[in-house]
């Protein structure tokens, strides 16, 4: 089978059925901090979609850049799971939980859903679904929605560093870097971190922030 230019094999997307192709993929899972967030993207045009990649690969000035350009030309929808709800569910769970709520946002009775990974959405109707590994490197319609999940999330996550700047959200987006961790032993978790999370529950007192 062909492989594709970043050595996965290649995946025609375009083939499946029914249409609408809906991509989808999360932000945030191993995240600390924070809801964790997910898009889903119908690619409308071939507007911009060269560029698309795994968000991971690309600046963050870029992908503010084509997160504009997905949502001048393309069909998007955006979902997310709060901190209490990953408490709830656990983190795979509440990313699911994301996924189908981006897809609800789309407004759309039917489709085919590419979700990135190897997990379905749960209790998701009407739709088909593909799981595909690495599928933001692999499916443009997966790697738009990678970007939009990225984007929006760190977007929040700049609003909560400005509100508590003890943390450095606004820096590395709730992820367990040493700056943050560091943070967390000095001033203790505060309301957004995953109480849960192991570098987090260690460190709760009786008082959060």
């Amino acid at each position: 089978m062909a492989k594709s230019s970043k050595g996965f094999e290649a995946f025609d997307w375009r083939v499946l059925k029914p249409s609408p192709i809906i991509g989808v993929d999360e932000a945030g899972r191993g995240c600390l901090a924070g809801p964790v967030f997910a898009g889903a993207v119908i690619v409308q045009s071939e507007i911009g979609i060269t560029e698309f990649t795994d968000s991971k690969l690309l600046s963050e000035s870029r992908r503010e850049e084509l997160f504009e350009i997905i949502l001048e030309h393309h069909h998007v929808g955006i979902g997310s799971a709060s901190v209490e709800e990953i408490e709830k569910l656990n983190i795979l769970n509440a990313a699911l939980l994301a996924m189908k709520r981006a897809v609800e946002n789309l407004k759309m009775n039917n489709g085919h859903v590419i979700v990135d990974g190897i997990f379905k959405i749960k209790d998701l109707k009407n739709f088909e679904q593909t799981t595909l590994i690495k599928g933001d490197l692999r499916a443009t319609p997966v790697a738009a929605a990678s970007i939009v999940a990225k984007v929006s999330r760190d977007r929040l996550m700049k609003k909560m560093g400005q509100e508590l700047p003890v943390y450095g959200f606004e820096k590395h987006k709730g992820y367990s870097t040493e700056a943050h961790m560091q943070a967390i032993e000095k001033h203790g978790p505060c309301l957004h971190h995953r109480r849960t999370f192991a570098g987090v529950k260690e460190f709760i007192t009786s008082h959060i922030l």
